[in-house]
């Protein structure tokens, strides 16, 4: 049966798409004791460009990752990367990726160029040939004038480039990258964002992880809604976002305490499910038409709701993430991890 499925799947994928995918995955599963991390997941990841898995904390990101990766056995499905199968040909995936987890894995002792010209030369490079790498990273990267300091006294932005950089001594054909930004402040964000795309340019292909919708709706040409460890939605940002409707709308009152009067109001008149957002002051709702929206201005009026803004436009992926799981990526699920520290 397996061997049916997995010749069925490649000569789809070949004939649908006409070179091998970076990653291909049918009905992928993991178990953690009574606990599925990852429950069925199918996905095709085609070479070049960056392709997202979004999800909240719990959702099997990581666990999908690290099984993709060769680090986690499989407990049922089929699973392709770069056309090596992962249950069988482990070594020469490991060959040809990279994985950038969630935790820096430096060592923190020392410098940044110490930690590179280290792993330099575990892959065989002479030492001069690792030396001349590792500053030529450092450089890409903006932080050769840190290289010669204790990675200890690095920034968060800091460690993660150093940490990326540390992935791709050796170029990689593909690099997972798993929730590359989180805890990072905008500015280092926009700087490892700034990394992917070069990497991307330069030829490897990237599955990046991220709970950060506007980190998924930046980098990613595709994007797998992952929850529960379901895929439960994909396709380009623009596709998932035409799947609630063909627009939102966005108000914020001027008094919190009226916020659920305002939204009961939309929902009246718009016949549409509305969300009442993080922030204390501000509703949304999707919209199919935008025909009946004019008549929320007077409606407010008249029951005394002051209105700071109002406005329409395309949903956001928040909203879609909201719509296709009715939570938010902020709510937590089971841990993600639950299974890291049991193999």
């Amino acid at each position: 049966m397996e061997n049916e499925l997995h010749t069925e799947t490649e000569s789809d994928i070949v004939g649908g798409m006409g070179q091998t995918p970076a990653i291909e995955t049918l009905g992928l599963i993991k178990r953690f004791g009574a606990t599925t991390a990852v429950d069925g997941i199918d996905l095709t990841v085609p070479s070049g460009g960056v392709y997202g898995v979004l999800g909240p904390n719990g959702a099997g990101k990581t666990t999908t990752i690290r099984m993709l990766a060769t680090l986690l056995p499989l407990d049922g499905g089929l699973a392709r990367v770069l056309g090596h199968d992962v249950a069988t040909e482990a070594d020469s995936i490991r060959s040809k990726v990279s994985l950038t987890g969630q935790f820096a894995s430096l060592d923190e002792d020392l410098t940044g160029i110490e930690n590179l010209v280290l792993l330099a030369r575990l892959y065989g490079y002479s030492r001069p040939a690792a030396r001349s790498r590792a500053e030529e990273l450092l450089a890409a990267f903006g932080i050769a004038d840190a290289g010669s300091r204790q990675v200890k006294t690095y920034s968060g932005g800091m460690r993660r480039r150093v940490d990326i950089a540390a992935s791709i001594i050796v170029t990689p054909e593909l690099i997972f990258l798993d929730e590359p930004t989180t805890g990072l402040d905008p500015r280092s964000r926009n700087q490892v964002w700034d990394i992917v795309r070069a990497l991307v340019a330069g030829g490897t292909t990237v599955l990046l992880t991220t709970q950060y919708l506007d980190e998924a709706d930046q980098l990613a040409g595709r994007i797998a809604v992952i929850d529960r460890g379901k895929v439960i939605a994909e396709g380009t940002t623009g596709e998932l976002k035409a799947s609630v409707g063909s627009g939102s709308l966005h108000v914020r009152v001027l008094d919190p305490a009226r916020r659920s009067a305002a939204a009961d109001i939309l929902r009246t008149i718009l016949a549409e499910q509305v969300f009442e957002e993080a922030d204390s002051a501000a509703i949304s709702a999707r919209l199919d038409s935008t025909s009946s929206v004019a008549a929320a201005l007077p409606a407010f009026e008249a029951a005394g709701i002051g209105i700071a803004s109002f406005a329409i436009g395309q949903p956001s992926l928040d909203e879609v993430f909201l719509a296709l799981t009715g939570h938010t990526t902020e709510n937590d699920t089971a841990d993600d991890t639950v299974g890291e520290h049991t193999t």
